[in-house]
């Protein structure tokens, strides 16, 4: 399997176990209950050579929270995926580790109601 494609499916998989409601390829509908997950953004770099396979992959994490006074619980959020993704050190062929994380919290106006907006940036190197 493309280790792009197993770290987003084990990611996914893993964060679904938090118990909030994990989306990928689209948002969800208007109707989604808040806070959610969205698996987003996914960027990999192989540098692969001829005996063995191994690079880095860049996973972009959202969340969004329908009441801006709970900073806290969105906070609580992004520590819960990056602990994680900082748990994922093997998956089927490949061994991993985060190298790097970049953590936003935006206000969101896109909406009728402000939201609360975490974005995750996630760096994995793999071998």
């Amino acid at each position: 399997m493309d280790p792009q494609q197993e770290l987003f499916t084990t990611l996914k998989l893993e964060l679904e176990k938090l118990g909030y409601g994990v989306y990928d390829g689209f948002l969800p509908p208007e109707d989604t209950p808040y806070p959610f997950i969205y698996l987003a953004d996914s960027h990999l770099i192989d540098d692969a050579n001829k005996s063995a396979v191994f690079g880095n992959v860049y996973q972009t994490v959202h969340i969004w929270h329908n009441n801006p006074k709970q900073r806290g619980t969105v906070s609580k959020m992004l520590l819960a995926i990056k602990n994680t993704a900082r748990k994922i050190d093997k998956t089927d062929n490949f061994s991993w580790f985060v190298i790097n994380i970049d953590q936003r919290i935006l206000a969101d106006t896109t909406t009728k109601t402000p939201l609360l907006h975490g974005v995750l940036e996630l760096e994995f190197k793999f071998s």
